[in-house]
């Protein structure tokens, strides 16, 4: 029998109150207040609290406070990943960003979903996963909707919000978000 975590992370309904994952985001809001509070700037020490936040990113991840997240433990980043003030990421399920990934002020990734059924939905939610390849740029105040893959090369214009997958090396914007051209075509 799978736990609720392990529900969680492969996109089943599961019991967002379970102990063990009530535990886990209380930790991560931990970390995210002595980032977004006490260090705010980027420090050595706000360094160390974004690596133990978030310990799948390579080499290069730059936060700029505050930035928010359920887990952090579900969000994996290549090298060069950086993200402007305000950005959202609600990570119960996987979050797999590439290297070379730039996220514009307040950005929202939302893994997290809810059933439609108004029953089941006062007791149960559900997250897929969100993919974006390398070498993208998020534009500011877009929201990326669950179960989302951004292919690599691809640019999101400010204010879109992205409820479709998006091929590699598209130019994306509005809502919903629509490919408006291909790039760095030769």
């Amino acid at each position: 029998m799978k736990t609720e975590k392990e529900k969680m992370i492969a996109g089943d309904h599961y019991n967002a109150g379970d102990a063990t994952l009530v535990k886990d985001r209380r930790r991560a809001k931990n970390l995210l207040h002595r980032l977004n509070v006490i260090e705010y700037r980027i420090t050595k020490k706000a360094r160390e609290i974004i690596q133990e936040l978030i310990p799948n990113a390579g080499a290069n991840l730059y936060i700029e406070p505050p930035f928010h997240c359920d887990y952090g433990y579900n969000i994996s980043c290549g090298d060069n990943v950086y993200f402007n003030i305000n950005c959202v990421v609600l990570d119960c399920a996987p979050v797999h960003i590439g290297s070379n990934v730039f996220f514009a002020p307040n950005v929202q990734l939302y893994t997290a979903t809810h059933p439609v059924e108004a029953e089941l939905r006062k007791t149960l939610e559900s997250a897929l996963p969100i993919s974006i390849g390398d070498d993208c740029w998020i534009g500011g105040n877009t929201v990326i909707c669950p179960g989302i893959t951004i292919g690599k090369g691809c640019v999101i214009g400010a204010g879109s919000v992205v409820t479709k997958d998006i091929p590699d090396n598209s130019l994306a914007v509005g809502n919903p978000a629509k490919v408006i051209r291909k790039l760095n075509q030769e």
